[in-house]
């Protein structure tokens, strides 16, 4: 599919077959009143894809958020994509049941999507996570859809291909022209995962960057406009996250431009590894 043509509507196959949409609202650091309001905007503005996680202490808000507008919109359930991930490797049974509280908590009837959220704890408690995971999946398969990893380095990834076990679908990872993680992408795209971008609007440090503003006046839009489109043009899925009804609208509204390959090109260069938030790509 064109670049040119894609719409907030657009969607993408995954190597499982499940389709995922091509831009998230992610919910990291919404709890409560703000989760719930922030997920019923962004649904109400066209989104379809939620991202959530254990770890964000809002998967019941979100799950809430999802069933309301689904019934007072008439949206059938399976037009929401929704993702969580687990919180801690702590050992087969104990991911198991995090899994199974996750489905409870949020209340949707299933998972879309379920990423291990960091490879923090040593490659044996990675290996048990994943197989936790796929094992859940095999004998649950209504439950649980696509599965996946997050944050994760090529080291990680290796370790997951040497268990033999089913390699995820989708990595999501901090991705941005500030910090385009060249080699883990490359690896990641490989094995047949899609990227998804976490922070991809660098969490504002970097919306006054001279290329940006450039591009931004050269299509009389924004620095996020020209960030969201970079992710699009990359591949990637981006997830956009903002507790503004305002921003949460307009941070879709991107789909009117594309950037030229040498534009594109151009935001590549401009790679410093900048961390916006916690990077464990490198733990032991």
């Amino acid at each position: 599919m064109a670049t040119s043509k894609l719409s907030l509507s657009s969607k993408i196959k995954l190597r499982d077959g499940y389709e995922i949409p091509i831009l998230g609202f992610g919910t990291y650091e919404l709890e409560g009143k703000d989760a719930y309001e922030g997920v019923t905007w962004a649904l109400q503005c066209g989104y379809r894809l939620i991202d959530s996680a254990e770890w964000y202490e809002n998967e019941r808000e979100v799950g809430q958020a999802i069933l309301d507008f689904c019934k007072k919109t008439g949206t059938p359930r399976e037009e929401i994509y929704y993702t969580t991930k687990l919180k801690l490797n702590n050992g087969y049974d104990h991911v198991k049941k995090a899994i199974k509280r996750s489905l409870e908590t949020c209340g949707l009837g299933y998972i879309d999507l379920y990423l291990i959220h960091g490879p923090l704890g040593g490659a044996e408690a990675r290996k048990n996570s994943w197989r936790a995971i796929c094992d859940f999946q095999k004998e649950n398969l209504t439950l649980l859809r696509s599965i996946g990893i997050s944050t994760f380095g090529v080291r990680h990834m290796q370790e997951l291909i040497d268990t033999g076990l089913p390699m995820p679908v989708v990595h999501q990872i901090d991705l941005h022209p500030f910090m385009t993680r060249t080699e883990i992408v490359e690896f990641s795209q490989k094995q047949g995962m899609l990227l998804e971008a976490w922070g991809p609007l660098t969490r504002g440090l970097r919306l006054e960057h001279p290329t940006l503003l450039i591009l931004s006046k050269k299509y009389q839009t924004s620095p996020a406009h020209i960030l969201l489109r970079y992710s699009i043009e990359k591949g990637f899925v981006p997830l956009p996250k903002s507790a503004s009804k305002e921003r949460i609208k307009t941070n879709a509204e991107f789909f009117n431009f594309y950037l030229t390959a040498q534009e594109v090109g151009e935001l590549d260069s401009l790679d410093e590894y900048l961390t916006t938030d916690w990077d464990p790509t490198s733990c032991p």
